[in-house]
């Protein structure tokens, strides 16, 4: 019986397969890219994973290489909005000649901007986050989105603070309390825009809304009242009209 018993035999160990980071984000982008092109003309509820499959030319295999379930693509689109939200803003922010109270227009503004030049995808995605299958995903992102959120403004509070236009004496505790409060614009305008829809809800009731939040964001940072602004007159009929 033949057997090889050269050192290159005796040697031999299993190679392990690189994994070429850049093909991995592009393919797994790719399955990103079209689960939100189905949500936006489709909505979530209307399109399957085989659906996915087909449009990419994917195998179910490939899928679950990168996605654990249809909810984990759903995941994935709202964490890429965030991302792009905050990449619209982001330089601004980084902008040394901005005060504080600018920076935090920048993120209203910024944000409302982002949401409006995709207003159909975002209906669309607020339709799944508002139901009650989604409530897992939905409290997952919320959390990941109060992360982001709160950096974010813990940054903008200290510089407040440090050039005098916040009078507040802890940023962090301050960060905590705005997040909050953006949490709670974010769901307060979900509702206010399925009331306009079905007609339960004036427009007075919506600006008289977001003047409440606005009041507050004031107070807790320390500004005189109408130095902030959440939305202009023009966002709010664009979403509430």
């Amino acid at each position: 019986m033949y057997c090889q018993t050269g050192s290159r035999s005796k040697n031999w160990r299993p190679v392990a397969r690189t994994l070429n980071p850049v093909a991995h984000a592009v393919r797994r982008d790719a399955f990103v890219d079209v689960a939100q092109s189905l949500i936006q003309t489709r909505g979530y509820e209307r399109f399957s994973l085989q659906d996915i499959l087909d449009t990419t030319g994917a195998s179910k295999g490939a899928f679950y290489h990168y996605f654990d379930s249809k909810a984990a693509l759903l995941d994935a689109v709202v964490n890429r909005m965030a991302d792009q939200a905050m990449a619209q803003v982001k330089p601004l922010l980084d902008d040394p000649s901005l005060t504080a109270p600018q920076k935090l227009q920048v993120v209203f503004g910024g944000i409302a901007q982002y949401k409006a030049e995709r207003k159909d995808l975002v209906l669309a995605v607020m339709r799944v986050w508002l139901s009650d299958d989604n409530a897992i995903v939905r409290e997952k992102l919320k959390r990941l989105a109060s992360d982001r959120r709160r950096e974010l403004l813990e940054v903008i509070v200290r510089q407040g603070i440090a050039e005098g236009s916040f009078a507040a004496a802890r940023p962090d505790h301050v960060a905590l309390v705005l997040d909050a409060l953006m949490e709670g614009i974010g769901e307060s305008a979900m509702e206010l825009w399925i009331g306009r829809q079905d007609g339960s809800v004036t427009f007075k009731e919506v600006t008289d809304t977001f003047d409440a939040y606005l009041e507050a964001f004031e107070r807790i940072v320390g500004v005189r009242p109408g130095s902030l602004q959440f939305l202009d007159e023009q966002a709010l009929e664009f979403w509430f009209g």
